[in-house]
């Protein structure tokens, strides 16, 4: 029980896929992939898949690497087949940033289904702000990484530092600048294309800063 989903998440794996075998009434799914908008089609698809006289339904969670608020109404569908279809349902193995955002909604990390709340997907409105703003967060750190994994390649290969010290020139240098560590990368690797603009002033005077002070 498969399918895909279009990306929603750039530079990360954008798909959920649910897996399931059924052996003597138990029911056993592996989710892999991401709990965002339109994972609930996907739950909706694997579970109305499954053969009839299901006696419970274990969902295996530890291939799920991102939840936003989009996975609290999985785990509402989750709980309406458990009601409707009178049968245990179970989830299990969380870890990486979906606790994070299990914790923030003030569920039970081990199982969230365990959770005795009026609805999963309506944790209180603070609560929510935190959440959403961390899951931002994260998706600019995953929009970034690939740009300043670049610039640290460009800063070992010109000055022939470990990667280590490559990540604190750059931070230093967007710190001394007050410039955006993604800016200051992305700065950095234009700078060593054909016709490539230089680093601002301001960039190029923290650099040269951050490399003094590491004896570069």
């Amino acid at each position: 029980m498969t399918r895909a989903v279009p990306p929603r998440l750039a530079g990360h794996p954008a798909f959920l896929a649910i897996d399931g075998t059924v052996a003597g009434g138990r029911a056993l799914l592996v989710a892999r992939g991401q709990l965002v908008h339109g994972c609930t089609e996907i739950l909706a698809e694997a579970l109305a898949a499954l053969p009839a006289g299901v006696e419970r339904v274990d969902l295996d969670m530890g291939d799920v690497e991102f939840m936003d608020p989009g996975g609290l109404r999985f785990l509402d569908l989750l709980g309406g087949y458990s009601h409707r279809e009178t049968v245990p349902v179970t989830t299990a193995n969380w870890r990486g940033q979906p606790v994070r955002v299990l914790e923030l909604a003030g569920l039970d990390t081990a199982d969230p289904l365990r959770t005795t709340a009026p609805r999963l997907s309506e944790p209180g409105a603070e609560r929510l702000h935190v959440l959403e703003e961390e899951v931002e967060q994260l998706r600019r750190a995953i929009a970034s990484r690939p740009v300043i994994d670049q610039a640290r390649g460009v800063l070992m290969a010109l000055h022939s530092c470990t990667s280590d010290e490559a990540w604190e020139i750059l931070r230093e240098a967007s710190q001394l600048s007050n410039t955006k560590l993604r800016d200051v990368a992305a700065a950095v690797t234009a700078g060593t294309e054909t016709d490539g603009p230089p680093p601002p002033r301001e960039v190029r005077s923290a650099l040269r800063a951050a490399l003094a002070r590491l004896g570069h």
